[in-house]
């Protein structure tokens, strides 16, 4: 039974994705919603990025540096472990986990309020698609989602450069030169498609939820907390089945 229940939310999900693109609202308005959520789900979250990617690159800088423990191994190491975690997993993958609380609870708390208080049925009533209303400007917003991340994956490492160097674990050049060395470009390319993809999931799992959901003000809750569980347990989930597919 609980089977079925999830394998019919998953074909209602790809269904919901059909009825985005129909009936299209007037660009004159769509055009100001899509600023909006641009507005709300990419510039709202700059500042907590920034401020846990700066933190975040300076413990894997200074956690590498204390596992140097012989003293022959070179300290160019602390700069290219910062640079292979903070490029590889923690922006794409760690920041969008984290994203999934923030936009996720932001995007389904917003649609569900909208159904609780029946504005959906409105929008209907004249005449409006109120999937392609309420979704698409955010669809078109998470494409900017991949900008969030190349921001995080600079202050990571800026906060691990910060860290080794002003720390005392190593020096400027040292850490320059882990950061240069042995570096495969296709990683980054890799991260972004990563990114891309993880983008349209955290904005159409939170909004499906918030569409679909039913009850009154309380389930509107319950159903931000299934929609970020939902959405990091997708993005881990695709996590894996790209780097399998793409680094190996």
């Amino acid at each position: 039974m609980m089977l079925l229940r999830y394998l019919t939310q998953i074909g209602r999900y790809f269904l919901m994705w059909n009825e985005i693109f129909k009936k299209p609202t007037k660009w004159a308005v769509m055009k100001k919603l899509i600023l909006k959520e641009i507005d709300d789900l990419i510039v709202g979250s700059l500042g907590i990025v920034a401020f846990i990617s700066f933190f975040v690159g300076g413990v894997v800088a200074i956690q590498t540096a204390l596992n140097l423990t012989n003293s022959f191994i070179p300290k160019y190491l602390i700069g290219y472990a910062t640079r292979e975690s903070i490029i590889l997993e923690f922006a794409p993958t760690f920041i969008s986990i984290v994203m999934a609380g923030k936009m996720g609870s932001f995007i389904t708390s917003s649609i569900g309020t909208m159904r609780v208080t029946e504005q959906i049925d409105a929008l209907e009533v004249m005449g409006v698609n109120s999937l392609n209303y309420l979704v698409f400007p955010k669809l078109i917003a998470s494409l900017l989602y991949p900008f969030l991340i190349g921001i995080s994956m600079f202050i990571g490492i800026l906060g691990g450069y910060i860290a080794s160097v002003y720390g005392g674990f190593g020096n400027s050049s040292d850490f320059i030169d882990g950061l240069q060395r042995d570096f495969i470009p296709f990683h980054i390319g890799y991260a972004f498609i990563k990114t891309l993809i993880f983008a349209l999931l955290l904005a159409t799992i939170p909004s499906f939820h918030g569409y679909y959901m039913k009850g009154g003000a309380l389930e509107v809750g319950k159903a931000s907390t299934i929609a970020f569980v939902w959405t990091s347990v997708t993005i881990i989930l695709m996590n894996y089945i790209l780097t399998q597919l793409l680094l190996t």
